[in-house]
């Protein structure tokens, strides 16, 4: 009786004809190492890529910044507010740059106003006229180089410095009197962790 599972076909078993199975061709045996190649080797030079062009992004946006200097305007309120940086109404030549690092971040702020202006600016940095020492310029060159001021001589200069207990910020003021009646001030306030 036939079975009606069974094909006539020979089988391996039953016999029949060896079938040999198609070898594996030899060019496939380089797949497998190249993939675990791939695996390792486009993810770490990734990282290297990103890497390099992290550190060049951040030493170009530094030279960005600094080619760029002060930008005219007033710092937002809350740089001011970090910063404890008032800025008297109507003052004029308003300027502003900040710089971040996880060492120190400052605001540099430039503008020129009246002598009452600059009476309520240092009141409300905690000074007062009295406390600005003549001929003192308290913001040392290397940081007048970072926005391009000069300090030199020729010019009537006064100066204070405000230190306070962290987080809040140091206050270095210079300013220059060359005209009395419009005095020109240059703060830089730094905060530090």
């Amino acid at each position: 009786m036939d079975h009606p599972d069974r094909t006539d076909a020979p089988g391996p078993d039953d016999g029949g004809e060896d079938r040999k199975r198609p070898a594996a061709p030899r060019r496939l045996r380089w797949v497998k190492p190249l993939v675990v190649f791939l695996l390792v080797a486009v993810p770490a030079g990734y990282l290297y890529i990103s890497a390099m062009q992290s550190r060049g992004g951040s030493e170009s946006k530094k030279e960005q910044a600094k080619a760029v200097g002060l930008e005219e305007g007033w710092p937002s309120r809350l740089q001011r507010r970090i910063y404890e940086v008032w800025i008297p109404p109507y003052s004029a030549d308003v300027a502003t740059y900040e710089t971040n690092s996880w060492k120190a971040s400052s605001l540099y702020v430039q503008f020129t106003t009246t002598r009452d202006g600059l009476e309520n600016f240092l009141a409300k940095s905690g000074r007062n006229l009295g406390d600005l020492e003549e001929g003192e310029v308290t913001i040392d060159s290397e940081e007048a180089a970072e926005v391009g001021w000069d300090f030199g001589d020729g010019h009537h200069w006064s100066g204070t410095v405000l230190e306070q207990d962290k987080p809040k910020p140091s206050l270095e003021i210079t300013v220059n009197l060359d005209n009395p009646q419009y005095p020109k001030v240059y703060l830089v306030s730094t905060t530090t962790p």
